[in-house]
């Protein structure tokens, strides 16, 4: 719980990030790191509370008030050990999670949470650093064999759990290198990527086998694997974008593109990864317009200015957000208020209560994008018809699902909105694919997009399923 008075002495500071106009020149990470003597300092911050609200607020339900009171106590390798044992990547969920242990924080009903990310980021790295992150192989092999389809953060840390309790795990994964969205999706400035090899050299020392390269579905049969191995989980994640504008006039010009067509040829440029048969996508000296609010716009932002754009302009159907939220209502749940994104603070221009209505351009390439003002209800207001410049359109309206190819159709699953199977969200507690006695499926494949750490949860639990399913009992935990 950390200093008993400790909320009351000290006032919330947080890591801080590099000036914009330095951060923007390159594709590394800009976040400055708290010094060790202000992170305890931070965690002293921490309070007795009756109810620790942001256990629940976490989805892996992290034990913060015990790893805070650890971390002001400077028993960095304890609060290492309990962080660890129930968050297999808080080096990542450091760097990228929204923290909504933070709003859940009871210091946050007066806008001064614990800053829990912060210490989070600083165990993990400390932790790394002393050297405390070592392969735990398992003390005995259970003769069972596991194949996990897609690497994400929810496949691997299912792949992490069921190797150490002892099976032999084979992670298939259709790209060059394995991380799934953390290293396709996430640029980065947001996420290096040697962050998460460093991790998967701890797993490949566990037993974890990686075939990279391979996609299931189509270089190899989904049916092959279910005859081989003992238990199939399958974390594909949710990878079909919504596109709203498909009869939209103009949809049909160059230069209107899906968000996750543009990220991942910039991450791959900066690994030094071949993007591969592709048209190549660059937001350099163009009017860039990103549609969409939420994280992967933001992304595109960032990425866009990084690339030379001449403006970034992000519209968002909504009605801009109240900066403050109402406590009384919210609290201790995600709230929604204003929220201005790193990216967007680099020089991006939000419109809100705008939506599209078309496209136009000449010689086929898109030059304008059409729009009209909407009211509260999202109507359209008579009169408010505009356009703006548009050399590059990037779509970032979030994702349907599981892709309806490969590996689905030969399975014969039926995804419904939102990604979700048929008969499987009933019970998060098995995991199971209704029906088989093989396959499991777990992360945004089966609960539809949503949190790297709501990832990390689902693929632990699918981990215990499978290993209770396997072996009778499971001691591996939820």
């Amino acid at each position: 719980m950390g200093k008993i008075t400790g909320f009351l002495e000290f006032e919330r500071i947080d890591r801080s990030y590099e000036p914009v106009e330095k951060r923007i020149r390159h594709w590394r990470e800009f976040v400055v790191p708290l010094p060790e003597n202000e992170v305890r300092t931070q965690a002293a911050r921490c309070m007795d509370c009756g109810i620790p609200y942001c256990h629940n607020g976490c989805p892996v339900n992290n034990q913060i008030p015990d790893w805070n009171d650890l971390v002001y106590k400077g028993d960095w390798q304890r609060a290492a050990l309990n962080l660890h044992s129930t968050n297999n990547f808080p080096e990542i969920t450091g760097r990228v999670c929204p923290a909504p242990c933070e709003a859940a924080c009871t210091l946050n009903i007066d806008d001064k949470p614990v800053t829990i990310k912060t210490i989070e980021y600083s165990i993990a790295e400390r932790a790394f650093q002393e050297g405390w992150i070592v392969p735990q192989p398992a003390e005995r092999k259970t003769g069972k064999r596991v194949a996990i389809v897609g690497s994400g953060p929810a496949g691997l840390a299912a792949a992490q759990q069921l190797a150490r309790a002892g099976h032999d795990v084979h992670v298939y994964e259709k790209n060059a290198k394995p991380g799934g969205l953390l290293r396709y999706g996430i640029p980065d400035f947001k996420l290096e990527k040697h962050v998460i090899d460093r991790r998967l050299k701890q797993m490949e020392a566990e037993g974890v086998v990686f075939h990279c390269g391979v996609h299931v579905g189509a270089d190899v049969s989904a049916r092959q694997l279910e005859a081989e191995y003992d238990a199939v989980l399958l974390t594909g994640g949710s990878e079909r974008p919504f596109d709203f504008f498909a009869n939209a006039p103009g949809r049909e010009l160059d230069g209107i593109h899906f968000a996750m067509e543009f990220l991942p040829q910039q991450n791959r440029r900066v690994s030094g990864e071949s993007v591969g048969e592709v048209k190549e996508i660059t937001a350099k000296d163009k009017h860039v317009i990103v549609i969409g609010g939420g994280d992967t716009g933001s992304d595109c932002i960032g990425t866009s200015i990084r690339q030379g754009a001449k403006s970034v302009t992000q519209l968002e159907i909504m009605p801009m957000p109240p900066e403050k939220e109402n406590k009384a209502l919210s609290w201790p749940y995600w709230p929604v208020k204003l929220r201005i994104s790193t990216s967007q603070a680099e020089g991006a221009k939000t419109e809100y209560s705008i939506s599209t209505t078309g496209f136009s351009g000449r010689n086929g390439k898109v030059e304008k994008l059409l729009y009209t003002r909407v009211d509260a209800k999202l109507q359209p207001i008579p009169g408010s018809e505009g356009e703006l410049a548009a050399d590059l359109v990037l779509l970032a309206m979030g994702f349907s699902g599981p892709v309806e190819s490969g590996l689905v159709k030969e399975l014969g699953l039926e995804p419904v909105p939102r990604g979700r199977f048929k008969g499987l969200d009933a019970d998060e507690r098995d995991y199971r694919i209704k029906g088989s006695k093989k396959l499991f499926a777990a992360g945004d494949m089966r609960r539809g997009q949503s949190l790297v750490v709501w990832a990390i949860r689902e693929g632990r639990q699918a981990a215990h399923a499978i290993d209770k399913a396997l072996m009778g009992r499971s001691d591996l935990p939820r």
